[in-house]
């Protein structure tokens, strides 16, 4: 069990103060000093004693014993790089160099467009199949997703409605296309619980001992919907779908990538589209024009049409 009081050594509750000053998002910060936690348990000492073949063996150990994964490694390597080289000062390691994380070489799974519709029409409640809906037809992350505001969705009432994502991944932000028919659906949804901030609120927890409907707990939501809901929720849509095993909400998000391409949508706008920085650095400042808009727009009516 991990002791999960930051303040257990001093070094640890100095890096939680230091990661706080960062322009990270919410979530890197905490796992941030979750990791460094994770390694002070290993240690059973305040990391700040670790010397560098400390360090070289908890890798290994978390790579042969633990089998970490890429991106748990590459998490792992920035948050106790950050804590030694940043609050620490420390010089001269070349553990940080020596561990290599190479890309994952693995095609992501994708949906066709009719399993996409299985699964959709797999989930009963209408709140968590409207948000999986939006995922498909938006290409947003699943945190990116819940945390959507009713002021996000702008021009809905002219013939290119979009989306704004605020604090995207690497704390960007950017516009996303909306396809007519998936904006009156929306509309539709938001006027059933009319939160005045969230388009997904999350109705929390006890609501039916408290004696409300799933309606009024979230009229009533302090809170968006929970990253937690909307995975399970697809987990018990795709058993029920008997789509395969390793398609995840995130899946969604690949498949409204290939979709596109398949609609003939140009891969720059794509790549914008999804928040990517893979391409080269100016496509980051591509802006929306009408034209493209209206095309892409067109080709997700297409596809929102096929799957309802």
């Amino acid at each position: 069990m991990i002791n999960t009081t930051v303040s257990t050594y001093p070094s640890i509750a100095k890096f939680a103060d230091l990661v706080q000053l960062k322009d990270y998002r919410p979530p890197t910060k905490k796992e941030y000093v979750r990791y460094l936690l994770r390694f002070a348990d290993h240690l059973q000492r305040d990391p700040a004693s670790a010397t560098e073949d400390d360090l070289r063996r908890y890798y290994l150990f978390l790579r042969q014993q633990k089998h970490f994964g890429g991106s748990a490694m590459k998490v792992a390597k920035c948050a106790l790089r950050c804590y030694y080289r940043e609050l620490l000062r420390v010089e001269g390691w070349t553990v940080f160099e020596e561990l290599r994380i190479a890309p994952p070489q693995t095609l992501p799974l994708v949906l066709n467009r009719q399993q996409v519709a299985a699964v959709l029409a797999a989930v009963r409640q209408p709140r968590l199949r409207m948000v999986l809906t939006f995922i498909y037809h938006t290409g947003l992350r699943v945190g990116e997703a819940v945390r959507v505001e009713v002021r996000d969705l702008q021009d809905t009432q002219t013939d290119h409605p979009r989306l704004h994502v605020r604090c995207g991944k690497g704390g960007k932000d950017r516009y996303v296309p909306l396809a007519v028919p998936l904006v009156e659906d929306l509309r539709q949804w938001w006027k059933i619980h009319r939160h005045p901030q969230w388009l997904f609120p999350g109705p929390g927890t006890n609501w039916r001992e408290r004696g409300l409907s799933a309606t009024q707990a979230a009229a009533r939501a302090t809170t968006h919907l929970s990253v937690s809901a909307v995975q399970n929720t697809f987990r018990l849509a795709r058993a029920t779908a008997g789509l395969p095993v390793a398609a995840t909400v995130h899946t969604l998000r690949h498949c409204y990538a290939t979709h596109l391409l398949e609609e003939s949508v140009d891969l720059r706008l794509i790549s914008q589209y999804l928040g990517h920085a893979s391409l080269e650095t100016t496509l980051l400042y591509t802006h929306l024009t009408p034209l493209n808009e209206a095309r892409t727009r067109a080709a997700l009516a297409t596809l929102y049409t096929a799957t309802r």
